[in-house]
């Protein structure tokens, strides 16, 4: 049975999470460690356009930005999906286990289904967006 005092707060620690997640992978990874020219360089050698890094390293920061205050939290959840598929597709021949040559396809895949429930479950607790729809409108009447 489902705790409906309880769900609130775990979409809010789900929503959390991801939204770091993403902002940790575009700014210390992509950014910081293997630069954003080292990420085009990476992407050109899997035959995918350098360009496309950019646009990879931009979704996720901005996307986790949005997740982690909480606005739109369903679609950008379903916006992502897209770059986890591909780095699904980029991990899917090293196998089981991240921490394999080159990594695995399992965390990829694990953040497909956590965007995914991120997206029925919504905001959750503590989130912009619910601040953002509680507002009066100019009627008195609440959005």
């Amino acid at each position: 049975m489902t705790n409906q005092h309880a769900t609130p707060y775990a979409a809010f620690i789900l929503r959390i999470s991801l939204g770091a997640m993403y902002v940790a992978h575009s700014l210390v990874l992509k950014h910081f460690t293997f630069t954003l020219p080292g990420t085009a360089q990476f992407f050109e050698s899997l035959g995918l356009p350098g360009p496309l890094a950019y646009a990879t390293f931009w979704a996720e920061l901005i996307g986790g930005a949005l997740l982690l205050g909480g606005l739109g939290t369903r679609w950008v959840a379903l916006a992502l999906v897209p770059v986890l598929a591909g780095a699904l597709w980029v991990h899917a021949g090293n196998g089981w286990v991240f921490s394999a040559a080159n990594g695995g396809w399992e965390y990829p895949l694990f953040l497909i289904v956590v965007s995914f429930v991120a997206a029925l479950l919504g905001d959750g607790k503590y989130a912009l967006g619910n601040v953002l729809r509680t507002r009066p409108t100019q009627l008195g009447a609440y959005a």
